[in-house]
């Protein structure tokens, strides 16, 4: 078994050296601005853009380009030794020579030279620049990473298991790419003054006021700092939606009458796909100072309308109805993990079914509820579309941070430090949850048989589940059925008249001359959003759950500071991602800005954090002896994870592709300053017919992401399955 081991390895080493070497002579080195791959091929040996590494650094004088060749030769010779220490060593060498080499060449020299002013005092004047990295770099800096993961494990590192290691390290050079290095690069500003002079101070100077730390509402004033405003919505929102998310899952699996599960799913999950502000618009029209509620109080009463739903509450309840269903999904799975067998045991021991529920079911969903907070309590510090829109006089950070960079002082240094601020809330509750959780185990998914019958909830859990999930899950179809009707009268407001005027506007079809025409002003922007959005969920299922999976099932040294570069892009605001990429990749090395691809990569990063999460609590139910059994049966690690540990972990799959593909088709604040005129999106689309006061067009478009999405969700469900443990259901005889 380890001869056949070892010997795929090694020709899964040969198969990296020489396809880094086949980079360097058949692709472009650098990134193409126009034209395609293809275009690009009569220039491979003499264009100073189009060629490729080798030409480059022979015909073009640029000498840093030889460290990546020279380290591929070494670990091409690495690759002929016997499988061993010496061998790992051989190419740890030779693949850190080459990326060290190429990083300093690429971060240091930009287009015109040297891109500090003090490199070009040392050295002079450097009369050839470069450009950003296209695919040939791609593909060589590719196949060092996997090199280097082969060479750790060589040396014994990730117990000399080659596939973890270079995932370990793979996945490590993805979030220090981007998701490390462009915040890093944008909270970076943050101490520097406004005249570009470094300062420690800088940061406080900037947030130290009463404006971000006051306690005025504690004194009797009027206000608290944007810092307490926000932490104290986060924590009511945490609260609210995993407690709702969990009675919502516990109806859902657990629940006497079946035929609720489906409606349950189905409306849970119907926030989550709809674009922000069409909650926002829906509990306006309820409850704004024209609202239905307020007019009924008023005809009824004499209630004089007033703006009692801005606020705090406000916002807190759009977040509620915004980020309950990740918590329900979150939840679905770790419910239906808990070993029926467990309960049975104790219910043997003459225990009723409340002190069942107790002391075992709420225990172990002890993972679940910590993952379901963190993600709310992160999501309610990013969330900008919900405060800015019902916050009235309610200010939180998001909202700070967009108005210091869009305002009229332009200060990214101030949006920099209060991104800082929301880094640090996160980082605290990530490690409260750490410390809180322990190292308690929560295993009830083994290799052993389990036929065992779920637990029915108690009277008492069942009716507290149904008297408060149900009237939240009516509420929510009560504010959806005003957003949408919005989209089919004239004017609202004014002129109630059904139409489908608005319809026809955006999705119109006509037929020309040379055939159907798409004549509709909106549905450019609809398939390059479902395009990108396609391109992006199954990368960011794909990685969220491997990273959960090394999390799970892997020790090694920085651990959790790994964990937290896969989380950290929910604590910064969508906004600030957004300038963070293009402060990032504007300029050489990695230079995206204006392509679709980096609005696929802020997709990934931007909604990775919720594979993570799911496939973490959903691992922890997993008995490492599946692993170990597997392994013992001849498979490799991959095997493993793709024949054992993927088909029990399907509701965290299912959670991570519809998160992310959903969440890629609603995100408005993320890329709103990465969109083109090439590369519109659906959202950005939509405001820009909001800012004209199209609200029909708006609400008509939003319906129509809706059908979408809907019909999506039920396609990657049907296409992934439901997770199979060979456990009879409620009401089965024997």
């Amino acid at each position: 078994m380890q001869t056949r081991f070892t010997a795929r390895t090694q020709r899964a080493i040969h198969a990296w050296t020489l396809l880094g070497v086949a980079a360097y002579v058949l692709l472009p080195w650098y990134f193409l601005q126009r034209g395609s791959l293809w275009s690009a091929l009569p220039g491979l040996f003499g264009g100073a853009v189009s060629a490729n590494g080798l030409t480059q650094a022979i015909s073009h004088d640029r000498f840093w380009l030889w460290s990546g060749l020279a380290g591929l030769l070494l670990a091409g010779v690495g690759s002929l030794l016997p499988a061993g220490r010496r061998q790992g060593g051989v190419l740890v060498v030779g693949a850190l020579l080459g990326l060290v080499g190429l990083s300093l060449g690429g971060f240091l020299i930009g287009i015109n030279g040297w891109s500090y002013e003090w490199l070009s005092t040392a050295f002079g004047p450097m009369e050839q620049g470069q450009y950003g990295v296209g695919w040939g770099g791609f593909v060589v800096l590719v196949s060092l990473v996997m090199l280097l993961g082969a060479g750790m494990a060589r040396l014994g590192y990730f117990r000399g298991d080659v596939f973890v290691s270079a995932s370990v390290i793979g996945c490590t050079a993805l979030l220090a790419l981007f998701v490390v290095f462009p915040v890093g690069k944008s909270l970076m500003a943050a101490l520097y003054t406004e005249g570009g002079e470094f300062a420690l101070g800088a940061v406080w100077d900037r947030i130290g006021t009463a404006r971000v730390w006051g306690l005025g509402c504690v004194g009797g004033g009027t206000s608290c700092g944007v810092a307490w405003n926000t932490l104290y919505l986060a924590l009511l929102t945490a609260a609210g939606t995993t407690f709702l998310g969990t009675l919502i899952a516990l109806v859902a699996e657990r629940g006497s009458n079946k035929r609720l599960k489906k409606p349950l799913n189905a409306l849970a999950m119907l926030p989550i796909i709809t674009p922000p502000f069409v909650v926002g618009l829906g509990l306006i029209l309820l409850f704004g100072r024209s609202g239905v509620a307020n007019q009924f109080l008023e005809w009824t009463f004499g209630v004089e309308p007033t703006r009692w739903f801005y606020g705090v509450f406000g916002i807190w309840l759009a977040q509620l109805f915004a980020f309950t269903p990740i918590a329900f999904m979150i939840m679905r799975g770790v419910v239906q993990g808990i070993s029926p067998s467990l309960e049975e045991a104790a219910q043997t021991l003459r225990a009723s079914r409340m002190k069942t529920f107790m002391t075992i079911t709420l225990p172990l969903l002890a993972p679940g509820l910590a993952n379901a907070f963190l993600v709310g309590f992160i999501e309610s510090i990013a969330d900008f579309g919900n405060p800015i829109i019902l916050g009235a006089g309610y200010a939180v950070l998001s909202t700070e941070i967009f108005f210091a960079i869009v305002g009229s002082s332009l200060d990214s240094g101030m949006a920099a430090a209060l991104a800082l601020v929301l880094t640090v809330f996160a980082l605290t509750v990530f490690f409260v949850q750490r410390r809180l959780l322990g190292k308690t185990s929560y295993t009830t998914v083994s290799g052993k048989g389990d036929a065992g019958v779920p637990m029915e909830l108690p009277t008492l859990v069942s009716r507290v589940c149904t008297w408060v999930a149900g009237p939240w899950l009516a509420f929510t179809v009560i504010v959806y059925l005003f957003a949408f009707a919005g989209g089919f009268v004239k004017i609202w407001g004014r002129d109630y008249t059904f139409t489908l005027m608005h319809f026809k506007t955006a999705f119109d079809l006509q037929m020309g001359d040379h055939g159907l025409v798409w004549a509709g002003t909106a549905w450019g922007s609809l398939f390059t959003t479902i395009t990108l959005a396609a391109i992006a969920a199954p990368i960011c299922a794909a990685l969220g759950l491997l990273i959960a999976w090394l999390l799970a099932r892997t020790e090694f040294k920085g651990k959790g500071w790994f964990e937290f570069s896969a989380l950290l892009t929910f604590a910064i605001p969508g906004t600030v991602l957004g300038v963070s990429y293009i402060l990032a990749f504007n300029v050489p090395p990695v230079e995206l800005t204006g392509t679709a691809l980096v609005i696929v990569l802020c997709f990934v990063f931007r909604n990775l954090p919720v594979g993570v999460r799911a496939g973490t609590a959903s691992f922890k139910q997993l008995d490492r002896s599946l692993d170990e059994a597997s392994v013992m049966l001849r498979a490799s690690s991959m095997t493993t994870l793709r024949r054992v540990v993927l088909p029990l972990i399907k509701p965290a799959l299912v959670a991570a592709l519809v998160y992310s593909f959903v969440r890629s088709m609603t995100t408005v604040s993320a890329v709103i300053f990465l969109v083109t005129a090439e590369y519109e999106l659906a959202t950005t689309y939509i405001i820009g017919r909001v800012g004209n006061g199209d609200y029909g067009v708006a609400l008509a478009y939003c319906t129509v992401l809706i059908i979408l999405m809907s019909l999506a969700t039920a396609l990657i469900q049907f296409t992934v399955g439901e997770r199979k443990l060979g456990r009879r259901t409620l009401g089965a005889n024997g």
